[in-house]
């Protein structure tokens, strides 16, 4: 059989001829065999021949037009089986040239982006030519105002392989406000058919890829508008609003300062405010003037209301006066033990705050009662500091007690670092003492 050229997707034939030399009529039985078997056929396939005689069999190869019949040189062989003697089989073999195609199918996804600066786009390739190809890519574009770059630039693709490559498309400029800039741009693909040679053969027969950047705006329209509006009304302060407030300030200031009348019921005889007359100060029951010289209500007849016997050296406050008592507890391991504190005669101790101190980090439990009623208890291995304040004071009546008592179950560790032969506990207590009477 001759060597055969063809082209996938295209056919080519060529023959066989088949001579029975053996002494009886003979049929032989024809097959392809080999990597083109599946895209070649003999017509016929069967053929039946006295002794002597032969016959011309066409064979028909009809390779497909796909990336899997690779260029190059593949081997032909035809099995000629005899029914009679298939002991006498042969395999004739021929050569046949599979010629090149080049086919690259690219796409470009999305053919439309937005950016202030930069767009990102996905291009595809794939080769579905039957040789390797290296690819390359030239972006078209009317001006000078994008730059591009490709990652991988350029990619080397075996038949079938496809890649995806990143395409970074950037403009010089920023565009600050107005409406959105268009720049249209095209890509042609560039294939390299012989990758070996020092001056590869570039194919650029396809039709260039169409996409657009859109380049929008830093500051967008609507921001024009708020800054507008933001400065007429800062305009609007500065010139109607603030001068108002200023003036109505100023004249609020003025009325302040001016002198009050003094009503009616509080001038004395010829006009004079009571002890400042032109005679001298108002006479009392027994012919002296208030307290002898002394301020009004501070004379020798009595206290100021209010005045009361000071508990903690506190100072007066709404019509009693501050206090604050301290109750400090030591009690012995396993044992339980009180400490109070008792409200004086004729007065009322309303309690505002209290502070427990469990400074040693001691274990039990220590209940807190006021008079009769019994305010909390607490685990003393919960709290090393603990305080409770009350809006409205719990009043505590004349000869009541603030009591506290502790379980000690284990005494704590102080910060002298040994452990303490018992618990130390400490309560302060403070409120307000009022008299009763």
């Amino acid at each position: 059989m001759p060597v055969v050229t063809v082209a996938p997707g295209g056919t080519a034939t060529t023959s066989l001829t088949v001579r029975n030399d053996s002494d009886i009529v003979e049929a032989y039985s024809l097959e392809v065999v080999g990597d083109c078997a599946s895209w070649t056929t003999v017509e016929p396939a069967r053929v039946s021949l006295y002794p002597g005689t032969s016959e011309t069999v066409t064979i028909l190869l009809a390779p497909p037009r796909s990336p899997e019949i690779r260029a190059g040189e593949l081997p032909l062989a035809i099995r000629v089986l005899p029914i009679e003697h298939p002991d006498a089989v042969r395999v004739p073999e021929t050569t046949v040239h599979i010629e090149e195609f080049h086919e690259l199918r690219t796409e470009l996804q999305p053919r439309r982006r937005r950016g202030w600066l930069r767009g990102r786009y996905r291009l595809a390739v794939r080769n579905e030519g039957n040789t390797p190809v290296q690819v390359g890519f030239t972006p078209g574009q009317a001006g000078e105002e994008l730059a591009f770059a490709f990652n991988p630039a350029e990619p080397k693709l075996e038949p079938g392989e496809s890649v995806e490559v990143g395409l970074r498309v950037r403009t010089g400029k920023p565009v600050w406000f107005g409406s959105p800039v268009v720049w249209p741009f095209t890509l042609a693909t560039a294939e390299t058919r012989n990758q070996d040679d020092a001056q590869p053969d570039e194919i650029t027969d396809r039709p260039p890829l169409d996409a657009e950047f859109v380049q929008i705006p830093i500051f967008p329209k609507w921001l024009l508008a708020v800054l507008a509006a933001l400065l007429a009304l800062l305009l609007a302060w500065f010139m109607l609003v603030r001068p108002a407030v200023r003036s109505a300030a100023k004249e609020a200031a003025t009325e302040a300062v001016q002198p009050r009348p003094t009503p009616p019921g509080e001038q004395g005889v010829n006009g004079q405010t009571p002890g400042n007359g032109s005679g001298g100060a108002s006479p009392s029951p027994d012919g002296q003037g208030p307290g002898q010289g002394q301020a009004p209500g501070a004379g020798g007849g009595g206290t100021s209301p209010g005045d009361g016997t000071t508990i903690g050296g506190g100072t007066t406050v709404g019509g009693g006066q501050q206090s604050s008592e301290t109750i400090d507890l030591k009690t012995s391991s396993g044992q339980t033990a009180p400490g109070t504190y008792k409200v004086p005669e004729k007065t009322v101790f309303g309690v505002t705050d209290i502070v427990v101190a469990n400074f040693q980090g001691d274990e039990g439990v220590m209940t807190i009662s006021f008079g009769d009623r019994k305010i909390t208890t607490i685990a003393l291995e919960t709290f090393r500091n603990q305080d409770y304040h009350w809006v409205t004071p719990i009043r505590i009546p004349a000869n009541k007690t603030v009591t506290i008592e502790v379980t000690c179950t284990k005494p704590g560790t102080p910060a002298t670092g040994r452990r303490a032969q018992g618990c130390h506990e400490v309560l302060n207590v403070s409120g307000v003492v009022s008299r009763t009477e």
